[in-house]
């Protein structure tokens, strides 16, 4: 074969061989390696959901609640609530896990409580001596059947002529308790929820017949000795009473924190020939027996 004819042989072979799939370009094995594909190219490419689609709308603080559904109160609200309290003195009644024995002497729990003194003298300061004529200290506790109280009040006679809904002009004792303090915070009057209750150490002396009274509410008023114990001891220029009254008789279930309105009180009469309230000490000054916003609190510890 002449040297001509091979030439032309192997150029026809080269412009052949340049469209063989071995000398094509390898495809990319990611899309990011394709040239000029980035994010926004790659994601512009899947479709977006349009106006008018069905889509669920999240609240934002402009989007107003359903009225149907409960609102709880806000931390501001909760804690104006929780802001509401007398300005009176507060008492603390300390839960007892053990029973006080009842016999007027307050020994055996009083190292589990408080004791807080009554001498602001909110009636009858004329007929007031001094305070061996009349002062009081009182302490206080509680369990899951009864309130505690126990007395002590200096007073150098005793006297107590009277019974019934006239016990309280004779030396006696005297709660008011209003079981609902948040419910009608405000109220400058009486209602069903305030409770004025007074106790006898006894008739004639602290030997003599005990009894335990409730004045209001006035719907409620009568003797209340056969629910409440009353005990009491004396010796000279003093006399002690330990008072156990069922939760049933304030009509409420007690509980750590349970806030009660509150105010003590110790009547006086040193005329043993005459049935009169000369004088009356109490643990709060601006107490009003008719307006529960000058009574104090107890606080169930």
């Amino acid at each position: 074969m002449s040297k001509k004819l091979i030439a032309v042989f192997t150029m026809l072979f080269l412009l052949v061989s340049c469209n063989f799939p071995i000398s094509q370009q390898a495809e990319p094995t990611s899309l990011f390696n394709q040239p000029a594909q980035t994010l926004t190219a790659l994601f512009a490419s899947y479709p977006t959901q349009t106006p008018g689609e069905s889509q669920q709308v999240l609240p934002s603080a402009t989007t107003a609640p359903d009225s149907s559904t409960p609102v709880s109160p806000t931390l501001e609200e909760t804690s104006t609530i929780q802001q509401m309290e007398r300005s009176a003195q507060h008492v603390m009644a300390k839960y007892l896990s053990k029973k006080p024995v009842m016999d007027g002497d307050w020994g055996d729990w009083k190292q589990n409580t408080i004791a807080y003194p009554a001498y602001y003298i909110v009636y009858g300061l004329k007929d007031w001596d001094d305070d061996s004529d009349l002062e009081a200290s009182f302490i206080l506790g509680w369990d899951e059947s009864f309130l505690y109280v126990g007395v002590k009040v200096k007073d150098e006679e005793y006297v107590q002529n009277a019974s019934g809904e006239l016990l309280f002009k004779g030396d006696s004792v005297e709660l008011l308790i209003d079981t609902d303090l948040q419910g009608d915070f405000s109220s400058t009057s009486l209602n069903g929820d305030d409770f004025q209750l007074g106790f006898s150490p006894g008739k004639g002396t602290t030997s003599g017949k005990r009894e335990a009274y409730l004045w209001f509410p006035a719907e409620r008023q009568g003797s209340i000795s056969d629910q409440v114990d009353v005990v009491s001891i004396s010796t000279l220029g003093l006399y002690r009473v330990e008072i156990r009254i069922p939760w049933s008789v304030l009509q409420i279930t007690p509980h750590e924190g349970m806030r009660l309105g509150f105010v003590f009180s110790v009547s006086d009469n040193d005329d043993a020939t005459a049935i009169v309230q000369q004088s009356l000490v109490s643990n709060i000054a601006s107490r009003k027996l008719t307006d529960p916003t000058t009574w104090g609190e107890l606080i169930l510890d």
